[in-house]
């Protein structure tokens, strides 16, 4: 994403306009109404602390040190409460993000002196329950093409120009954080097409055609993810990010297989979905088009190749350091210690940065882990669905700006 202006660049990270809808929408959310509960903690108290190479967390959030800088002091980045009132506007993080540029780079014991020094962690709860879904997200890499020359090929659409999306807490304080999107007709807001709808034609003939992915699976998780990398004849890669959601809920596909005994509801992933898939082609489309969610993409020219793609912050995603959290109650570019296990059971406790929101994640400990590019990252992102803890850091109270 090329750099734009500070109110406009982080307002539209606030309005989800680089937001990812990834593969933590293979659960549905949790039910039941959320409430952010913070109990300060020491750092010896977060599993595994000295152990971090907390430099590379530290690089991470310098990172997002440079967009808020750029932003109003007075710029809303999310939050619920505490976590508001002590991170919640980007003004509230200078004095720490000055003391993060002035930090060695790779000098792991610079970092957690720096992290000791300036900050407070918080255990994180929701309604008294301190356990919660740790899931996982990565950027695709598909075959595709510019040229449509096969005629199985899916169309990879721009977001369309009459697609109107609303934070629906600029019209009701208690709808905060939560979005929606809709077309105009006869003067009236009315909901967008759906997925079939727009697989059946809704949008032909707009012109809104970017790529053509050669595999119409690869596409329908490549939205899911929400950014990718299309592998183009020749040798070239275009990068693409998410441009847009046609406002339709997330109805996850592995929860309705499971429902219905296709997949065992135990082995649920990416993995075993696109297995089924592959093994009942003529149910296929019908299957993955009763997940109405619609992501449309535009394209990101200028992303280098050893980067990730850009998160809701507007910053480039860092492997296993970048995270995707519920904004309402965890600001973003906030660091948050992770306690949790990989699929294998390994222990993953590290430092990771909030700088990524996910249209299914929903409560303060429910988090994605972005685990990166390539088939390493897809297999471990894809099973990632993994119960664990998570503290909160937040600026200590008092430090001059």
């Amino acid at each position: 994403m090329q750099l734009a202006r500070a109110a406009g660049l982080v307002a539209a990270a606030a309005l989800g306009g680089c937001a990812f809808l990834h593969s933590a929408g293979l659960l549905p959310p949790s039910g039941g109404p959320d409430r952010l509960a913070l109990s300060p903690a020491t750092f010896r108290e977060l599993p595994g602390w000295p152990a971090d190479h907390s430099a590379e967390a530290a690089a991470a959030f310098a990172r997002s040190c440079a967009r808020l800088a750029l932003a109003p002091p007075d710029q809303t980045l999310g939050g619920e409460g505490e976590a508001a009132r002590l991170g919640g506007q980007a003004g509230q993080w200078s004095a720490v993000c000055a003391a993060a540029r002035a930090l060695p780079p790779g000098d792991d014991a610079a970092a957690r002196q720096f992290w000791e020094a300036g900050f407070q962690p918080y255990a994180v709860s929701n309604n008294g329950q301190a356990r919660g879904l740790f899931t996982g997200y990565y950027e695709p890499e598909v075959a595709g093409s510019r040229e449509k020359t096969a005629p199985d090929q899916s169309p990879l659409l721009a977001r369309p120009p009459d697609l109107v999306q609303l934070d629906l807490g600029d019209f009701f304080d208690d709808l905060k954080g939560r979005r929606t999107a809709g077309r105009v007709q006869d003067g009236h807001l009315v909901p967008y097409y759906d997925r079939a709808q727009i697989e059946q034609g809704a949008l032909s003939g707009r012109h809104l055609e970017l790529l053509y992915v050669n595999d119409p699976v690869d596409l329908f998780f490549l939205q899911i993810q929400g950014a990718g990398r299309v592998d183009l004849p020749g040798g070239g890669v275009a990068r693409v990010g998410y441009a847009g959601q046609n406002g339709r809920p997330y109805v996850p596909i592995g929860k309705l297989l499971a429902d219905r005994g296709e997949i065992p509801s135990g082995q649920v992933s990416e993995q075993s979905i696109r297995a089924w898939l592959a093994a009942h082609p003529a149910q296929a489309a019908a299957t993955m088009d009763q997940n109405p969610s619609y992501v449309f993409f535009r394209e990101l020219a200028d992303t280098p190749p050893d980067q990730g793609p850009p998160g809701a912050l507007g910053v480039p995603l860092t492997p296993v350091r970048s995270i995707a959290v519920d904004r309402q109650f965890i600001p973003l570019g906030a660091p948050v210690w992770i306690d949790t296990t990989e699929p294998s059971g390994t222990p993953l406790q590290r430092l990771m940065v909030a700088q990524d929101i996910g249209g299914a994640l929903r409560g303060p400990v429910r988090t994605d882990i972005f685990f990166g590019w390539g088939a390493t990252a897809a297999d471990h992102a894809g099973r990632m669905q993994q119960q664990g803890t998570e503290y909160l850091l937040l600026p200590k109270a008092g430090l001059p700006p």
